[in-house]
């Protein structure tokens, strides 16, 4: 039996490990989009639902299309954008189909405009597409 614990042990870690690559890969790939100013690029890491659920300053917002003109009308244009990082705090993964992401977001804009920060918690969802965003509380 102890044999098979351990190997079932090292199969959960590396599952986690892949799993946790996978999630950063996402939001690596956003913070590119982001950053080269394509705000459609970064929603591919958002699902595309109308059950998608965003909560910023503002309150409440449901559905990918409403939070893509959401982010249009905050941000109109690659300065507005500046350049997205992401500094990873958490992953903790809730299900083998879940994961929690809790970290810190930071923009760098040109002096005029001023940099922008905050933290933030999504939780992710494996599709067959990949892991997506199903909800995201930024702050």
């Amino acid at each position: 039996m102890l044999g098979l614990s351990a190997c079932s042990s090292t199969q959960t870690t590396v599952s986690t490990t892949n799993t946790n690559a996978e999630v950063r890969q996402v939001l690596e790939e956003q913070a590119q989009c982001w950053s080269a100013g394509d705000l459609e690029c970064y929603m591919q890491g958002y699902w595309r639902s109308d059950s998608l659920l965003f909560i910023g300053s503002r309150g409440l917002t449901y559905g990918w299309q409403q939070t893509l003109d959401n982010y249009k009308r905050s941000y109109p244009d690659a300065s507005a954008m500046g350049k997205l990082n992401f500094d990873l705090k958490e992953l903790r993964q809730l299900s083998p189909e879940t994961m929690l992401v809790v970290g810190k977001w930071h923009l760098q804009r040109d002096a005029a405009k001023g940099d922008l920060e905050g933290h933030f918690s999504v939780i992710f969802r494996r599709f067959a597409d990949g892991w997506k965003i199903i909800a995201d509380h930024s702050s």
